[in-house]
């Protein structure tokens, strides 16, 4: 019996669920489950030391739980403790191809769900672009790891960034808008996988969305303007300066994988390949105006 036929049966005893894996889980290991007469659910069994990376389950059930209530994230069904199981019902809907991201429709749609999970009610975890980064770095050195060429002169900047955030309120953010995680269920944009959720910036989010989604500055203002109904110079401002606080994240988030992880996967590419994209933003005029406005 592999693990997670062993998992399923502990939540379902008895009960010889049909087990399908779904794909674009990286940290954890997500199936959908069958069970005769009854809609299918999501397992969501968490990867080895995942709490290295600075997620915390509880506040992951927290935030779906949220997500679920504001008719965003799926629903929950159950949380199994101490191992942090998360089981959810399965998200009848498609995929959004990331070039459909970027048409006007679609981007006032997930303005529109945007919108509702930053109104949402507070978790007990808060996310830190700027602390995380040096969180990974730390960690990663503890293992044997050499701090990346990059790392000193991106904090560098993100150390210039930092004191033109920290004046916005905090409020619930998902921080992790990877296009997989956005199922169309037909009505509704719905948003999958909130480990990563915590109250944080509002503009990370957007940030992580717009870079993600490779929006150019014509469809940056147009997020903007479907989010606030209009396009103010800070928030421009704000934007430019998170889209590479995104980027670093995820470029310290591969190092420290690289490091910790056992699964097969390009870690060390990962990194430099947001090192790079973090590189060109940090030369780009809109950059460098919001870090020097």
């Amino acid at each position: 019996m592999t693990s997670l036929e062993a998992a399923a049966e502990r939540v379902w005893p008895g009960r010889s669920p049909t087990l399908e894996t779904l794909s674009g889980g990286i940290t954890n290991k997500n199936v959908k489950v069958s069970l005769d007469g009854e809609p299918p659910y999501v397992l969501r069994v968490p990867g080895r030391d995942t709490e290295l990376l600075g997620i915390e389950r509880q506040v992951e059930h927290e935030a779906t739980l949220a997500a679920a209530d504001l008719g965003v994230g799926p629903d929950v069904v159950r949380f199994v403790e101490p191992e942090g199981w998360l089981v959810t019902r399965y998200i009848e809907g498609t995929p959004i191809p990331p070039e459909r991201m970027r048409e006007h429709d679609m981007l006032l749609r997930v303005a529109e769900t945007l919108r509702l999970v930053h109104s949402g009610p507070p978790v007990s975890g808060v996310f830190d672009s700027f602390g995380v980064v040096e969180e990974y770095l730390a960690i990663a050195r503890s293992r044997g790891a050499a701090e990346p060429q990059d790392y000193s002169w991106a904090h560098d900047l993100s150390r210039r960034i930092e004191p033109l955030r920290r004046k916005d309120d905090l409020c619930l953010c998902h921080n992790d808008l990877l296009n997989a995680n956005f199922i169309d269920d037909g009505e509704r944009i719905r948003i999958v996988d909130w480990e990563y959720a915590g109250m944080g910036d509002r503009f990370f989010d957007l940030a992580n969305f717009a870079i993600n989604h490779e929006l150019d500055p014509d469809g940056r203002g147009r997020l903007l303007e479907t989010y606030f109904g209009g396009v103010r110079a800070e928030d421009v401002r704000a934007l430019e300066l998170m889209r590479f606080m995104s980027d670093f994240r995820e470029a310290m988030w591969g190092v420290l994988q690289a490091t910790v992880s056992t699964l097969d996967f390009d870690f060390e590419g990962y990194a430099a390949e947001h090192f790079g994209r973090l590189r060109r933003t940090a030369d780009e005029p809109e950059f460098q105006a919001a870090l020097e406005a």
